[in-house]
């Protein structure tokens, strides 16, 4: 949290308003005390009056955690500001902690000085116990240097809706929506934007409608009126490009990128899938959507999934299936069905951590050898990338235009964290976004099923188009007729064919961008969700009188066609991946380069400071000009 200046204005009071540049915010809870929706709240809020921002929603991976239990703890984390915001922040400045399990979790990220607000209520010595303490914290030293503001959260509830007609646990639902309102004054933020949703929300509940508003109002005057707070905070709105803006999250974007891209083709959208964490909410986000010719498929298992987008991209949709690391093991013989058909599909690896079923609520970035290796037999397929939530929708809509335009199987890696964490998205106009081309046979003359054209893609003629029928399936195909063929030479031929036809598209992609300083020795490389914190410790490190440049892969298989000479321009070279350094590997194998790995697998995001850290090492210095 950096000060800026000290306005002079008070509150009614007198309450000092605090100008700041930039507040990180966790918001921490049992899975029930609605964390989630308190902070998608704030965040929705914030958005609104026009500060930039970026989120970090953490779910337990329990369903039914034991309430009270540190494996049960939810958390909510937000950083907002009033200039360019690229991280949900590495270390919070408020910590709003519901329950002790919620401190326990959560206070060895809390910023040195910082305030924690704890609802007093819920610190008795069953949830104390249940959390692992053997005292209570609030009565001990051990928060000796945080400035911990005690609010009895549930009592302060329930005098507020004693009358609302509610039961008991119903009321104790509603105190997320107190610290909310609380949180909006502190912080100077309208509460008429979650006062209009829980209309919306709870329309066919007016009782409850009605508790959550009371809750929030309560909680919005606790802060006025309380002596617990002497300051109030303001973040101004930040300096953006001038568009129509809306918050968006990297499994809302992945959505609307392909309907966008099947509107641009021309084309039907069919997804094809099974639910899992956390790639669901795109199916949620394209069932509401039918309005766009979008047909969704809940299939009952992952390989019915794939097969049937296989089948809906033969008939002539734009075909995806969406589904994380698990997953993708099972579709795995079916990708390569649509490598041997050369079908345009594009199969979106939301990635959590593994093996089996790992962490399913925590990002992990360790898909990229089974994106690029995890099939039997020579069956290469495009791989992108996204960088942040909202780059989400411009690579969807370069995966189809990919796909569509190779006949090529493509590869789509997503992460938890860029699917769940949330930012600024600008509009953009519709009219201009390229059409994808879409080029279906129809002429019986001379048509072969096999046949190429420039950029070695094989006709798409779909099913009832006269006199163009051809067999389709798994096992080799002849080159140009199709048919089935166990020829030693031609297997050998089509498959460097359909290597060659992949490659081919490091042609129609743009080449790596490199930004930083020009005469730097040090590069810092990424793929994914790194893209945030490795740029904010690139400037961290810079403004410090250092040099290093940076780039960011969003194309996978091919590799940008410059990459090897922007590699070799450097004396050090720096990779921090979310796994075991697999794409260091992969360059390291392709171009001989020594790339050093940085790696983190402990199901959370990089903080800019720990790659800041390890930059230092590599310069030599420390925090600083030696």
């Amino acid at each position: 949290m950096n000060e800026e200046t000290l306005d002079i204005s008070q509150s009614a009071r007198n309450k000092a308003v605090l100008n700041l540049n930039d507040v990180t915010v966790r918001f921490a809870g049992d899975s029930g005390d609605g964390m989630q929706l308190t902070g998608t709240q704030f965040t929705n809020t914030t958005a609104l009056v026009g500060n930039d921002l970026s989120t970090l929603p953490d779910f337990p991976a329990e369903i039914r955690a034991p309430a009270g239990t540190t494996y049960g703890v939810s958390g909510f984390q937000l950083h907002f500001g009033s200039s360019d915001i690229l991280t949900p922040g590495d270390t919070p400045d408020i910590l709003i902690a519901m329950n002790p399990a919620a401190l326990k979790t959560n206070l060895h990220d809390l910023k040195n000085g910082g305030t924690i607000i704890v609802n007093i209520n819920s610190f008795d010595s069953k949830n104390l116990k249940l959390a692992g303490y053997n005292e209570n914290p609030l009565e001990n030293e051990s928060l000796k240097g945080f400035n911990v503001v005690q609010v009895p959260l549930g009592q302060l509830t329930k005098t507020a809706l004693e009358n609302s007609g509610i039961s008991s646990k119903e009321i104790e639902r509603c105190k997320n929506f107190f610290a909310l309102g609380m949180m909006y004054w502190l912080y100077s933020r309208p509460v008429e934007p979650t006062l209009k949703w829980i209309e919306q929300k709870f329309k066919n509940a007016p009782l409850i409608a009605s508790a959550n508003e009371k809750a929030l109002k309560a909680g919005y005057y606790f802060g006025e009126n309380t002596e617990l707070f002497t300051t109030r905070y303001r973040v101004e709105p930040a300096v953006l490009p001038p568009g129509i803006y809306r918050n968006i999250s990297g499994n809302e974007a992945v959505a609307l990128g392909f309907i966008t891209a099947a509107e641009k083709a021309g084309l039907p959208l069919f997804l094809g899938s099974y639910p899992i964490t956390p790639a669901s909410d795109i199916l949620h986000e394209l069932s509401k959507h039918k309005n766009f010719s979008v047909r969704t498929f809940q299939a009952e298992d992952e390989i019915a999934a794939i097969t049937a987008s296989i089948g809906a991209a033969f008939s002539g949709a734009l075909a995806i299936t969406t589904t994380s690391g698990p997953g993708v093991a099972l579709k795995t013989e079916a990708i390569g069905l649509a490598v041997m058909t050369e079908l345009p599909l594009v199969i979106v690896d939301v990635q959590r951590g593994g093996p089996s079923t790992g962490l399913p609520t925590k990002t992990e970035q360790s898909d990229l050898f089974q994106a690029m290796f995890g099939r039997n037999g020579e069956a290469p397929v495009a791989v992108v990338a996204a960088s942040t939530p909202a780059d989400c929708f411009n690579m969807a809509l370069e995966a189809s235009r990919i796909a569509v335009k190779y006949m090529v199987p493509v590869m789509y890696l997503s992460d938890g964290y860029l699917a769940n964490g949330s930012e600024p998205w600008k509009i953009p106009d519709p009219d201009k976004i390229p059409a994808i081309e879409v080029k279906f046979s129809k002429e019986k003359e001379g048509f072969q099923p096999y046949s190429r054209d420039e950029n070695l893609s094989r006709p798409w003629a779909i099913p009832g188009t006269p006199d163009l029928m051809h067999r389709i399936g798994g096992l080799e195909k002849a080159n140009i007729t199709g048919n089935v063929n166990y020829d030693p030479e031609n297997h050998e031929y089509m498959v460097h064919l359909r290597a060659q036809k992949v490659k081919n598209i490091e042609n129609d992609i743009p080449a790596l961008e490199v930004t930083g300083d020009s005469d730097a020795d040090l590069l810092i490389i990424g793929w994914g969700g790194t893209y945030g914190a490795i740029t904010e410790a690139v400037n961290r490190v810079r403004s410090k009188g250092f040099k290093a440049a940076q780039a960011h892969f969003r194309y996978l298989n091919p590799f940008p066609k410059n990459t090897e000479s922007v590699l070799k321009k450097y004396k050090y070279i720096l990779c921090p991946e979310l796994n075991m350094g697999q794409l260091a590997r992969i360059l390291r194998s392709e171009y001989l380069i020594d790339v050093q790995s940085f790696t983190k697998i402990q199901g959370l995001p990089f903080k800019s400071s720990e790659i800041e850290k390890k930059m230092y090492m590599i310069l030599g210095g420390n925090n600083g000009r030696n």
